[in-house]
């Protein structure tokens, strides 16, 4: 019977309006994690956001304000574990550090929705949504440009068959477009390819590329002289 003593509207009706902020904000964040084919998309960080808000409400009602502090410190430490596993490595290459730490993100809307602090979480919300889309572009030129090349990681390897005859002309007209559309060559590899024929593998600095770009830039190694096929492969991004 004690369930039903608890029961009090006003309480259910505060605790509605701050874990449908949780819910609508969190599930904003995760609309654009999804549309970018992240591993922790809409459900992923509106679950996270809903989370957050419903401990941190329930402790606020059973303990007060110092009892949704401290769920707020372990919420916290929580979501460490789950950004833990959106991170992998593969070789020298790490993955997944922005998906963690826009779920941190999502935790923290869903926090300061819990905590009844509406207007903090809807600027919490617009905040991370600003690091993950306005911030985008500055961080593709600068990628595309590295200010220190030799310590940069390759993200996208372009690859041109053509005949052991017409290499040399191939490999040099390759640097040319690269460097012309502005992705600049980590390394360049060449080997065999079948009895005549030679792959060239360029393997770029940038960790991101505009796809019509280097669409239009393989179009035009493929109208070379001697050149079989030419084509691009991106490894995984964060």
């Amino acid at each position: 019977m004690q369930a039903l003593h608890n029961i009090n509207l006003p309480s259910l009706l505060d605790t509605l309006v701050s874990v449908g902020a949780a819910f609508l904000l969190g599930s904003l964040i995760g609309f654009e994690r999804q549309v970018r084919q992240r591993t922790a998309g809409l459900r992923t960080n509106t679950l996270v956001a809903v989370g957050a808000a419903v401990f941190v409400d329930m402790a606020a009602r059973l303990g007060g304000p110092d009892g949704a502090v401290r769920v707020v410190a372990y919420v916290v430490s929580g979501i460490g574990f789950l950004g833990a596993g959106a991170i992998m490595k593969e070789g020298a290459n790490i993955t997944g550090l922005n998906t963690a730490a826009t779920l941190w993100g999502s935790a923290a809307v869903g926090a300061c929705a819990g905590a009844d602090l509406l207007g903090e979480a809807l600027i919490a919300a617009l905040f991370v949504l600003a690091s993950n889309t306005l911030l985008r572009p500055v961080v593709n030129r600068i990628n595309r440009r590295p200010v220190h090349e030799e310590s940069s990681e390759a993200t996208y390897t372009v690859r041109v068959i053509c005949s052991r005859a017409a290499r040399p002309e191939v490999m040099d007209q390759l640097l040319v477009q690269l460097e012309a559309a502005n992705y600049p060559v980590r390394d360049i590899d060449q080997h065999a390819f079948g009895p005549a024929d030679t792959e060239i593998a360029a393997t770029l600095y940038a960790t991101a590329v505009e796809p019509e770009e280097l669409d239009q830039v393989m179009a035009e190694l493929e109208a070379l002289e001697g050149v079989q096929q030419a084509f691009w492969n991106a490894s995984a991004e964060d």
